[in-house]
């Protein structure tokens, strides 16, 4: 038997950072964000060999263990390593024997959610293969917990309940980590004018979230002022984006993302930088209205909103700067998990 999970990365369109505590907890936060056709893969091939073998694919590195219920956490494959000790612990007997294989459609750091959607994907094959009792928000809070928890990762919440979920999501953020996903019924039709209009480049330098997110943290709990308003201003544009996809006013959007943009740049150092502005300001001469970092910042994917067509001279502009684009579609399904005989 092989046992098959894939969970989709995702694009953050508006509120990004709201879902970090403190701020999340004393704010509330809020984000919309849309899932996209790359994935996290997880493949678990069971075994009687009392061993387990863990295999990130894309990434080149292979680790084999003793069949155990705890494996060491040592830097290397911690993600895959937390998933099966947190299972063990709480719902195993005796340790299993299997290969544990996994790949991502994007590089680490892309802004794509890829380390959270990569256990999402994880979870997801194991329940699956065990008959684990396990639902979307179980799903999503176990892999918020395992990263944040159990192997003390810095980040929001809202990369584990995009992947687990999937489609287009309106995601509210209060204390004790309480989160509820509001699944929006936009229109196909403005689902795919949005697609068509929306460009999605890979800024060819990943970063390390976590610098830029205990940043943020930092500030709130210094009650640094400059950075609650700007945090609260790009909350707010995450409503005038669920109401600009629902009501189809899609010309607000280029302009939604322009204004979270600066706003954003204010909520922590390092979340832009001057390639990141030349990029920016090389597409908004082009043509684009708006545009963002999908992520915390730094580096990974940017989207522009490219109105009339002018994605062609965006593109193009882009390209001269050594940038390719990535083409993309929106998924509106999360985590899919199967098992072949």
């Amino acid at each position: 038997m092989i046992i098959r999970s894939k969970a989709p990365l995702r694009i953050g369109l508006a509120g990004g950072g709201t879902d970090v505590s403190p701020f999340a907890d004393i704010y509330g936060g809020s984000i919309l964000n849309a899932t996209i056709n790359l994935y996290a893969h997880a493949t678990i091939i069971p075994n009687n060999s009392n061993k387990i073998e863990l295999q990130a694919l894309d990434q080149g590195k292979t680790q084999e263990f003793e069949s155990t219920k705890t494996l060491p956490l040592d830097g290397t494959l911690d993600l895959l390593k937390g998933v099966y000790n947190r299972i063990a612990k709480d719902y195993l007997e005796k340790p299993l024997s299997f290969t544990l294989q996994t790949y991502v459609d994007a590089p680490p750091g892309s802004g794509l959610g890829s380390s959270s959607t990569l256990v999402v994907a994880i979870i997801g094959a194991f329940a699956h293969w065990l008959k684990l009792p396990l639902g979307e928000y179980d799903i999503a809070h176990l892999a918020y917990e395992i990263e944040r928890i159990d192997l003390g990762l810095a980040g929001g919440r809202q990369d584990q309940y995009a992947a687990t979920f999937g489609g287009f999501n309106f995601m509210e953020f209060y204390k004790d980590d309480k989160v509820i996903v509001n699944p929006l019924r936009v229109k196909a039709k403005y689902v795919n004018e949005l697609q068509h209009n929306m460009v999605l480049f890979y800024t060819g330098t990943s970063r390390e979230s976590a610098t830029i997110i205990d940043k943020q943290a930092k500030a709130i709990n210094q009650q640094e002022k400059n950075q609650i308003d700007a945090t609260l201003k790009v909350k707010e544009q995450s409503v005038k984006m669920k109401e600009a996809l629902l009501k189809g006013e899609l010309d607000k959007i280029g302009n939604i993302l322009n204004v979270g943009w600066e706003y954003k740049k204010l909520m922590a150092d390092g979340i832009t930088n001057p390639d990141i502005e030349r990029m920016y300001q090389t597409a908004i001469n082009a043509g684009a209205i708006g545009g963002k970092i999908s992520g915390a910042g730094g580096g990974g994917f940017m989207f522009f909103y490219c109105p009339n067509n002018t994605r062609f001279d965006v593109i193009k502009a882009i390209s001269e700067l050594d940038i390719k684009v990535t083409p993309y579609e929106f998924a509106m399904s999360g985590l899919y998990s199967y098992s072949i005989d």
